[in-house]
């Protein structure tokens, strides 16, 4: 357990998934990261650098259970603060990795009211946000580099947008590797707080936590670290919406054409270029992340039934 270090992503190249296009398309699939998602990367370096017995998160699922199996590897106490409409197969995975799992009906008290109780009862605990905390982007940061390193060449690399932990890691390795590469968000439509705050040139929040079948955007807003990075400092060049059909198309896409097993959010970057193809047709190599593959498995057949 004690060098159970992040995995490298994993690369497939799927130019002909997107019929009658000339595209060439990329994925950079973390599904098969430990815990199945990107997270895992985050988790680890929050685990190994916190000088802390106890840390406390709040997470629809994967960000929780990469935390919780981190803290087993570096011997630590985990809580995740959970809402009670998380998909059961996270749920179990928290559980089942050592770490208290906190589940509240987010519509009685949010994640933040919830996770602000705890820090008062436990006040030597780290309290990490899944997104919004600096070890967390520079976990996310090493899969930039991945790609980067693995493609030179690439001009677009478009990932899923929630609290934007993910895509403000990938901006920073952009950054510091001193590229021009295009950074795109890819957001639900029916949580779109990212597209509107760039829109606005400030931060906007969700009134509610959106109900997205990708349930990893169901953040209400960007993480104001995540914000600088992406906005003030210019790192993300858009975020493209996309509709929850959409996103059920690209799901069942990978599944036939990729042989990936991907959950919603994680689909939402081909999404992105699934609705509109045209928009990539002359930037030369896309890289598409897909973040992670713990889907709940009646959500899963059902999406794949249509």
């Amino acid at each position: 357990m004690k060098h159970l270090s992040p995995r490298p992503t994993t690369f497939i190249e799927v130019s002909e998934a997107i019929p009658r296009s000339e595209l060439r398309i990329v994925l950079a699939s973390e599904t098969f990261q430990h815990t199945g998602s990107f997270k895992y990367r985050a988790a680890y370096q929050v685990a190994r650098n916190a000088p802390h017995s106890h840390i406390i998160t709040a997470s629809s699922g994967n960000y929780g259970q990469a935390l919780a199996l981190a803290c087993r590897v570096f011997d630590k106490l985990c809580t995740v603060v959970m809402p009670n409409t998380s998909a059961k197969v996270k749920v179990d995975a928290v559980a089942s990795h050592g770490a208290t799992v906190d589940l509240i009906d987010v519509a009685s008290i949010s994640r933040e009211d919830r996770i602000a109780q705890l820090a008062a009862e436990y006040p030597s605990a780290y309290i990490t946000s899944a997104f919004d905390d600096p070890w967390v982007i520079a976990g996310n940061s090493t899969l930039g580099t991945e790609i980067l390193e693995k493609y030179p060449e690439v001009q677009s690399i478009i990932a899923p947008v929630g609290g934007g932990g993910l895509t403000s890691g990938i901006a920073k390795a952009v950054q510091e590797h001193n590229r021009s590469v295009l950074v795109i968000g890819a957001e639900p439509a029916m949580a779109n707080d990212a597209s509107q705050s760039l829109k606005a040139g400030r931060l906007i929040s969700n009134e509610q936590e959106p109900q997205t079948l990708a349930d990893g955007a169901r953040t209400r807003s960007l993480g104001k670290r995540n914000w600088e990075i992406l906005f003030t400092q210019g790192g993300m060049a858009e975020v493209i919406e996309v509709s929850e059909e959409t996103i059920c198309e690209a799901v069942r896409l990978l599944f036939l054409k990729a042989n990936l097993k991907v959950e919603p959010t994680g689909a939402l970057a081909f999404a992105a270029v699934l609705s509109n193809p045209e928009r990539f047709m002359h930037g030369g190599l896309v890289c598409c992340v897909v973040s992670g593959g713990n889907v709940d498995p009646h959500v899963y057949s059902q999406i794949l039934s249509g």
